[in-house]
């Protein structure tokens, strides 16, 4: 597939028109820009807000209602698939119900380089670590998805792949509104999700509550889970507003484990463990204060404190994804694993924001700091039951104890200086300090060691790190801009570099933290009311990074987790977006027609170190997305083609392994259809096929959980639902 630059949307403002009655006759209010989008959904972010600075950086959003998508499987591919560049480790089949995501060729595993947020505050259990392994909001009560590109280093973080933030809905204008969506749809997915929001006087709020049942398209992918969220808010006066909310999500997910390329061929459904449970409770309580001193200048302040656990019963990937499960001469199974992690966490951020004049122009000044603890408790490798429903009974002690304590702290400085009406350049720095401690006792790998156990008496690592970034900015009308980025960022190695999930992975003990050079330089704008476009480059340089290689002792192949060297990502990203009915052609006889094309050519490499030459892993050179979207009267749909090139699953390019491990992960097509009907303001229904030609297909290869071996990805599915507002 060629290399093409092809244009991309965005841009149109979001207008929020406050109105108020006097005297039986309806007064507009103030109209105030709270952000940027486009005709169908997808935009930018306006140059500030919530006392950020967004200028010159690579930025997009998606407002979750003006797409056609299952929702109630957070279908990742459809909702967030029109950023360009995107590839996702599709595992709703595999174990994981929350896809993970990555940008421009990095790692999209568990999402592990990518900031993952709620309303602006951290989701994961860790500030480095297991960013989206287990929860994301469903996006039935989304309002936008806002994306920013890897010069995330300044205000949000170090992480290489940048940041992503989940809006949820608030509760609306109206004292009380109801809104319920049953869903239904192929491998006895049942989905219940109901809301409730309102605002009187001063008092605003907004709740939900999901629950979803699915028997699995593979054979023992069975998963249940129920989502609440609770959001209170009180406005003070124009100035002054805080807030509190709180997240649970409970599920259950029987994991049907991973299968070797021979397996797949056969049949990608089939299931080699029965006996593999997961539970992942998630808890999140968060408080928000915002103060508004005047039109440019505020200030605020979130704090979130994360209670979760992950408990696991499995029998683990000892021999490979090949090996059926073990009977014993008196006809029972092997004793399974039992493995408990309990998270505690809290993040607190303080941002402040000030305008002020220079040279006659307008100036801003942005800055912030975080303080953000982490626990982890991990007891694991006990023996379990001998038997396949969910049961932690521990018939062992615990093979491994451990406990991981983080400590961040970190500030931050950026100003928007603009340099008349259409130049301004954004340089901003930031300071980290990390500090990682553990201590308690493992199992000794050490086959000619006399204790089986290794303890750890508080190993204390702490360092700092300085990164730096510089934006620019050019408008070449109101509505059009070039933009440009700096960035510099890095990857700390964290408890989960290691301590793998299972027995078979080694670690190098010798492990670097990895760093990264983020450059970006696009096209943006619209013309008019029908072509909305981004176009851009991107470079990164990434040192140290850190991969996972096949090694072979002699008599044993293992997985081998290590510093694979340095890699240079680069390569194109383009959107573009063209109203041909309702937009080109002005005439709405015929409806509203658009066309959508999401392009990324990617070409990542390693330079430096053993594999130097090779292609990373996980980088597709191409991932290309394009989409229909037509509606007319109460009547909409939309059909989205997907292609996303080969990649290698490790840094040595092999192309077979008979352990599954490793290997290619061919290029796959799919094709996804939605469609819905409004019957009146209150009821609306809608249908949708995802894999439309039932594509045999796989996204990841691993040597650990959910694994080990291919994952394979959900066959053709078929969903349908009715919404009622009330």
């Amino acid at each position: 597939m060629n290399t093409r630059f092809i244009l991309s949307l965005f841009a149109f403002i979001h207008l929020t028109v406050t109105s108020q009655t006097i005297d039986s006759t309806k007064q507009i209010g103030e109209v105030r820009v709270v952000g940027t989008k486009t005709m169908n959904g997808v935009g930018y972010l306006s140059e500030e807000k919530d006392q950020i600075i967004y200028s010159g950086k690579k930025t997009e959003v998606i407002f979750i209602d003006s797409l056609l998508a299952n929702k109630a499987i957070n279908n990742t591919r459809q909702i967030i698939g029109r950023i360009p560049g995107l590839n996702i480790i599709e595992t709703e089949s595999g174990g994981f119900t929350a896809n993970g995501i990555g940008f421009r060729g990095l790692n999209p595993y568990q999402s592990l380089e990518t900031n993952t947020r709620q309303n602006g505050y951290n989701l994961s259990a860790d500030v480095y670590g297991y960013n989206e392994a287990y929860y994301i909001p469903p996006m039935e009560a989304v309002k936008s998805i806002s994306f920013l590109r890897g010069a995330s280093a300044i205000a949000f973080g170090p992480q290489i792949g940048g940041m992503i933030n989940y809006e949820l809905k608030d509760g609306g204008c109206k004292p009380i509104e109801i809104t319920s969506t049953q869903t239904t749809g192929s491998y006895g997915l049942y989905s219940n999700f109901t809301s409730i929001g309102g605002s009187y006087k001063k008092w605003s709020y907004y709740g939900f509550g999901q629950y979803r049942d699915m028997k699995g398209w593979r054979a023992n992918s069975a998963q249940n889970q129920l989502t609440g969220f609770f959001s209170v808010k009180y406005k003070f006066n124009d100035k002054t507003k805080v807030g509190i909310e709180y997240t649970g999500f409970r599920n259950t997910i029987q994991m049907p484990g991973g299968l070797t390329d021979s397996l797949f061929a056969a049949d990608p459904k089939q299931s080699l463990r029965s006996r593999n449970w997961l539970q992942s409770p998630w808890n999140i309580l968060s408080a928000s204060f915002e103060h508004k001193f005047n039109e440019t200048t505020s200030i605020s302040l979130k704090s979130a404190f994360m209670s979760s656990s992950r408990n696991l019963v499995w029998r683990n990937e000892d021999g490979g994804p090949g090996v059926k499960d073990t009977i014993t001469p008196d006809l029972a199974y092997i004793p399974r694993e039992v493995e408990h992690e309990y998270f505690k966490s809290t993040t607190n951020e303080l941002r402040f924001i000030k305008g002020y004049t220079l040279f006659n122009q307008k100036q801003s000044l942005s800055m912030g700091g975080r303080y953000a603890y982490s626990y982890l408790k991990r007891q694991h490798g006990a023996n379990g039951t001998t038997g396949s429903d969910l049961d932690y009974t521990l018939t062992s002690n615990w093979g491994g104890e451990m406990n991981f304590y983080t400590t961040n702290m970190a500030a931050y400085v950026e100003n928007n200086f603009r340099l008349g009406e259409k130049w301004s350049i954004t340089p901003g720095i930031r300071f980290e300090y990390l500090k990682t401690v553990a201590d308690g006792y493992d199992e000794n790998e050490d086959p000619n060691a006399t204790n089986p156990f290794v303890y750890s008496n508080m190993k204390s690592y702490a360092r700092t790190f300085v990164v730096g970034g510089l934006g620019l900015q050019y408008k070449l009308k109101k509505d059009m801009n070039f933009y440009g980025n700096y960035s510099q960022s890095y990857r700390p190695i964290t408890y989960s570099d290691f301590t793998p999930i299972g027995t078979t992975a080694v670690i190098d003990p010798k492990l670097k933290d990895a760093t990264a050079d983020n450059v970006d330089f696009g096209f943006r704008g619209k013309i008019k009311r029908f072509f909305n476009f981004d176009v851009g480059v991107f470079y990164i340089n990434y040192r140290n990074k850190i991969g996972t290689i096949l090694m072979n002792n002699g008599s044993t192949t293992y997985p081998f987790r290590t510093n694979t060297g340095t890699a240079e990502h680069k390569g194109v990203e383009s959107y573009l977006e063209l109203i041909v009915l309702d937009g080109l052609i002005k005439s709405k006889r015929m409806g509203k027609l658009s066309v959508y094309n999401s392009f990324a050519y990617i070409d990542a490499r390693y330079v430096s170190g053993e594999f130097a030459g090779n292609k990373v892993e996980y980088a597709p050179k191409n991932v290309e997305r394009v989409g229909v979207n037509y509606s007319y009267n109460c009547f909409t749909f939309n059909f989205q083609f997907s292609y996303t090139s080969m990649a290698y699953g490790d840094a040595s390019n092999a192309k077979y392994a008979p352990v599954a491990l490793i290997g290619i992960i061919p290029a796959y097509t799919v094709m996804d259809f939605s469609s819905s009907y409004r019957i009146n303001k209150n009821i609306q229904l809608r249908f949708g096929v995802n894999n439309l030609m039932n594509k045999k297909y796989f996204t990841l290869r691993t040597a650990e959980y959910p694994g080990p071996g291919i994952i394979p990805s959900i066959g053709r599915m078929f969903n349908g639902s009715i919404s009622i507002n009330f």
